[in-house]
């Protein structure tokens, strides 16, 4: 018998019309556990480098957590992973809401999806009743109106729908798979929409096993309790509290600088106001108490909800207040449209027309006012018209064929991604590690477990380390924390450690589906967080029935950082790749930059070229990795010569 897990994948082969369920060895979940872990290892298997992200041949994996639909409370995140057409890299995404537990109820841990179909189609699944249906009266109808088409066709309100909008049918980068109140983006949407695959719709109702359900529940509960009674349970920046942070630091590029005292007891007031009188309620995902997401019914608009920094982008990007946010975003999620990437792109525009790069022959018809300005283009954008075709490529690739200068406002991209658009002072070193070699190309989705700051009184700093409990088994990083006294003066060696265990919490999470805001977001919060490294062993352990301890979960975290990390070595990405957006910070110093990451690539056990080397790979279990790199030339038996194109020879490309 499986425990946790269902033991099957769903595989779907959209071209031939082909299902097929899968028993799946439980070895993979010893090694990997699950959600992005195995999904990995699928890749990895399955779609060599030469396939390309609009092939056939590349997969759309959605993958419910490991411990998804089992008691334990905030378990409910589906990772969904392919290959993206904006980076060519591993897309890495994570969604919430309550279909990652539905699949496990219907009896599948995985729904794997390669092909194109010959029209647009969804996919119903109802426990073993599966079917690829017609969905050519979705065309162009938004992600939330498509959940409700189906809910109404299938007569369930309780299926669980998962939908592109307009601009996941158009292949739009920025593109996102929406589900109720939450979204995978950041990759995954154009591959949908390449495949002509509008939506997936889920209903289980099936037993899932527990390997010692008893004492599972009765440490769930507890977590449950403590979840519930956190200070925060409403999400700090969703409930529109002091947010100088962000606002007081955001810049847009070249053209402007960051804005100066731009938050105030004022705006917070009225920003707070804003949002009571219009919110109907706070919801929550699958079995979790907090209450993160704001759902917003606005005049003339359909009812959206967001969280953290989803309210901040457009009103940042248009210079604007919350009201436009509110007026804006729930357009841009029924179109199918990232709130992180999408504003960034908008607003390059708007930039290079002010600059005469773009002139107003590029935008016929375009509104005088800058609301307008953000519609305009919001629409050009999701049904890839005009000047839209071409930001829809996201801001890296439109700059390159805009050309004529346009290089220059592309600030704000790593590894061809947008990233916050934020300028600080002096540069914080274990941030430009994370953002330079992180594998999910997003700062939210890889910072937390140590705080972003030091505490200036010594005497708060000792109370916070005593009730630390997410502090792994050393007692380094307390002494390290102790130690720090200017956000950019730390140790290389304390700057290493601190991204290892930063990354550490995330790749769990994303395996066995735990939210970051119960887990490895808030472990900069010490006390207040839920789960850790002392405890999520007990909880895998108790839910599967795999003996697991700290260094064991450690170890696999360990295999699957380095098996992400061999897929985007293995697609091209080399050390010139990792930076940081060169305004990001506003002091840097390049000498010290390339150190650090030379201290950090030895950290990890990777080579000068930031590849994982031979030693590494076999240590961890990866030997068939290191066997195809020796193959491929990207590392040789004595490793004397990194790779076959170093980052000097690619530079120079």
């Amino acid at each position: 018998m499986r425990y946790a897990e269902t033991g099957v994948n769903l595989e779907i082969d959209l071209s031939r019309g082909n299902i097929e369920k899968v028993e799946t060895d439980p070895r993979l979940m010893e090694l990997y556990l699950g959600g992005q872990g195995t999904a990995a290892k699928i890749l990895w298997d399955r779609v060599p480098p030469e396939v390309e992200p609009f092939s056939p041949d590349n997969l759309l994996i959605f993958s419910s957590g490991l411990l998804n639909g089992t008691p334990v409370p905030g378990a409910n995140r589906v990772a969904v992973n392919t290959f993206s057409p904006q980076t060519n890299l591993m897309a890495h995404s994570l969604m919430g809401g309550f279909i990652g537990p539905e699949m496990k109820h219907a009896g599948y841990d995985k729904i794997v999806i390669r092909g194109k179909a010959s029209d647009l189609v969804y996919l119903y699944i109802n426990n073993d009743k599966v079917e690829i249906r017609d969905a050519t009266h979705l065309r162009g109808k938004g992600s939330a109106e498509t959940g409700d088409i189906i809910k109404k066709e299938l007569k369930d309100a309780k299926v669980q729908v998962a939908a592109i909008g307009p601009a996941g049918e158009n292949r739009v980068y920025m593109a996102s798979i929406d589900h109720g109140h939450s979204s995978a983006a950041r990759g995954p949407g154009p591959v949908m929409g390449d495949k002509k695959l509008k939506a997936i719709a889920v209903r289980g109702t099936k037993d899932i096993n527990i390997a010692r359900p008893a004492e599972l529940f009765e440490i769930c509960q507890r977590l449950h309790k403590k979840i519930a009674e956190s200070a925060d349970v409403g999400d700090w920046m969703a409930v529109d509290e002091d947010d100088s942070f962000h606002h007081n630091n955001f810049a847009w590029g070249n053209a402007r600088t960051r804005i100066k005292n731009y938050w105030s007891k004022e705006l917070e007031e009225r920003w707070r106001n804003l949002k009571y009188d219009h919110m109907d309620r706070q919801t929550s995902c699958y079995n979790c108490p907090k209450q993160c997401r704001n759902v917003i019914s606005w005049p003339g608009r359909r009812r959206f909800a967001y969280k953290c920094y989803g309210k901040d982008t457009y009103h940042m990007a248009a210079f604007q207040e919350l009201d436009f946010t509110y007026d804006i975003l729930g357009v841009a999620q029924d179109y199918g449209l990232d709130s992180y990437s999408t504003p960034q792109a908008i607003a390059f525009a708007l930039e290079l027309l002010e600059a005469g790069i773009l002139t107003d022959k590029d935008f016929p018809g375009m509104p005088s006012d800058v609301r307008g300005r953000f519609f305009y283009l919001l629409e050009k954008i999701a049904h890839r018209e005009g000047i839209g075709d071409v930001l829809a490529n996201g801001v890296y690739h439109a700059a390159r064929q805009i050309g004529n200068g346009a290089e220059e406002y592309d600030h704000n991209t790593t590894k061809k991604f947008e990233q916050l658009p934020i300028k600080l002072g002096k540069l914080n070193p274990p941030y430009f590690l994370m953002i330079a070699t992180a594998a999910k190309m997003a700062i939210t989705q890889i910072e937390g477990s140590f705080p972003q700051d030091p505490i200036a009184d010594k005497k708060e700093r000792e109370e916070f380390v005593k009730k630390w409990a997410p502090v792994v088994p050393d007692e380094k990083f307390i002494k390290y924390f102790l130690e720090w006294e200017k956000r950019n003066e730390i140790s290389n060696e304390a700057s290493c450690a601190i991204t290892d265990w930063n990354e550490a919490m995330h790749f769990i999470d994303d395996s066995i589906g735990l939210c970051g805001f119960v887990s490895s977001f808030r472990g900069q919060f010490g006390g207040g967080v839920t789960y850790h490294m002392n405890n999520i062993p007990e909880v895998i352990s108790l839910a599967t029935g795999m003996e697991l301890d700290k260094d064991g979960l450690w170890e696999i975290f360990q295999r699957n950082r380095n098996l992400v990390r061999a897929l985007n070595v293995r697609r091209g990405m080399r050390r010139i790749d990792e930076k940081p957006p060169e305004d990001h910070w506003a002091v840097r110093d390049h000498e010290f930059e390339q150190k650090l990451l030379d201290e950090y690539y030895e950290f990890k056990g990777w080579n000068k070229d930031g590849i994982p080397t031979k030693e590494t790979l076999d240590e961890l279990g990866l030997d068939y990795v290191s066997e195809d790199f020796v193959q491929r030339g990207i590392l040789t038996d004595d490793e004397e010569t990194p790779s076959k194109e170093t980052s000097k020879e690619k530079e120079e490309k």
